[in-house]
């Protein structure tokens, strides 16, 4: 199955990252599960924004017309995608500086199972306060983060001390794409492509 990592990953990690490097998985089933796990937070954003309605602080709901909200679940799932596929990208870059030779499909597996907390957070949008989301969406990036640090180490195939630094990169140049992300958001939205709100 597909998705047969996600219980691994959270029950006990280090033992599933070890499975995951034994059986090399194809390319195919690596992109497979994250363009599954990124319908998850495309879908409830979706349903918050069009059914629940948003609360920010002390202010009525706020809803989005159905077709805003689809056109931008449209949008961040593409977006989350190419997120994925250019941090798969830059760890297979980095792998080189610290003495790793993945194959682009290690790469891109360390990159979809990393990402799969943070994706998987997007859930709490079905709840959408946002101080919940926020919290839940930190919490997903901790555990991304250590999801990281401890499977660098056993799919690039080096030694953990030389993996921490090359974890802590790989950490840095995530965070520059989420930014990168936000960044093109912010000009998709001052250049006339602002959702639509029901008054």
């Amino acid at each position: 199955m597909i998705l047969n990592h996600i219980w691994g990953l959270y029950a006990h990690p280090v033992e599933e990252w070890k499975t995951i490097d034994q059986r090399h998985e194809s390319l195919r089933f690596s992109l497979s599960h994250i363009l599954l796990v990124a319908l998850i937070p495309c879908f409830a954003a979706y349903f918050a924004s069009a059914k629940i309605g948003w609360n920010i602080g002390a202010r009525e709901s706020i809803f989005m017309t159905e077709s805003s909200a689809m056109l931008m679940a449209v949008f961040m799932y593409f977006g989350l995608i190419a997120g994925v596929l250019a941090l798969a990208y830059l760890i297979h870059w980095m792998a080189k500086t610290f003495g790793a030779a993945p194959t682009l499909t290690q790469s891109l597996e360390l990159a979809a199972y990393t990402a799969t907390p943070v994706l998987m957070s997007g859930i709490a949008a079905l709840y959408p306060e946002l101080w919940f989301v926020a919290m839940v969406f930190l919490a997903g990036v901790a555990y991304s983060v250590y999801l990281l640090y401890t499977g660098v180490p056993i799919l690039m195939h080096i030694p953990e001390e030389r993996g921490f630094i090359y974890a802590s990169s790989v950490v840095t140049a995530g965070l520059i794409l989420m930014v990168v992300l936000m960044a093109a958001t912010v000009i998709a939205w001052t250049n006339g492509f602002i959702p639509t709100f029901v008054s």
